[in-house]
């Protein structure tokens, strides 16, 4: 009885033993395979508002993710108008594409909405100082964009409810009254050109006959 006891409690330490084991297989596999078990190096980039960015999002270069987003934390005060930092954690591996211009940018992806890190190569400029915090870049995103079309629809729909409240056949007498006046006022117009060239061309006449007279010396003779 003793003999098969002690067999019972050799088997189940066994067990317990091996499943330990798979567990920690699992982990170090998973790990390895996410980056957990990866040589990494900070990366802090500084933006005006992260958007909703949460802790562990991750990081994509060119369509790579090459880290996730370690913390999120406000600054004791604001560096040119940035007042939030987040600090990456990147892969080892890919330090050498950092060594160049780069843009980092927070961007929508999925139907949920999800915020990640979007780096992008820069065509021109100095490269970056991983020494020094980044400037992240204000991207425009989904959400963003459907929330400004979405107040210009509601903008639209007023004014053209607006329109709807106006009377058609009220406006148009409105618009045949005041052609008519515009009509009278060109006509008024158009007379009180005509008078003014008569008196421009009588005038010139006037100055004509002064003139001829002040020639021949007979200005101040009776007409």
């Amino acid at each position: 009885m003793d003999k098969k006891e002690s067999t019972r409690n050799l088997l189940t330490g066994l067990f317990f033993l091996l499943g330990v084991a798979l567990i920690v297989f699992f982990v170090v596999t998973i790990g390895k395979n996410r980056g957990i078990t990866q040589s990494k190096f900070a990366v802090e980039v500084l933006f005006r508002n992260v958007k909703g960015l949460m802790e562990g999002a991750p990081v994509r270069l060119a369509g790579v993710n090459v880290g996730s987003v370690n913390s999120i934390d406000f600054l004791d005060q604001d560096i040119e108008g940035r007042r939030v930092k987040a600090t990456l954690h990147i892969f080892s591996k890919y330090r050498n594409q950092f060594n160049r211009p780069l843009a980092f940018a927070i961007n929508t992806e999925g139907i949920l909405g999800e915020k990640l890190i979007e780096i992008a190569g820069k065509s021109d400029g100095p490269p970056i100082d991983l020494s020094q915090p980044i400037f992240g870049e204000d991207s425009i995103d989904v959400q963003d964009l459907a929330e400004t079309f979405g107040k210009a629809a509601q903008t639209f729909t007023g004014t053209v409810e607006e329109l709807n409240k106006i009377d058609m056949v009220e406006l148009a007498t409105v618009l045949r009254d005041s052609s008519k006046a515009l009509l009278e006022t060109s006509r008024g117009l158009n007379t009180l050109m005509a008078d003014f060239k008569d008196i421009t061309v009588k005038s010139k006449r006037v100055m004509d006959r002064l003139e001829q007279r002040l020639i021949d010396g007979n200005l101040f003779k009776v007409f």
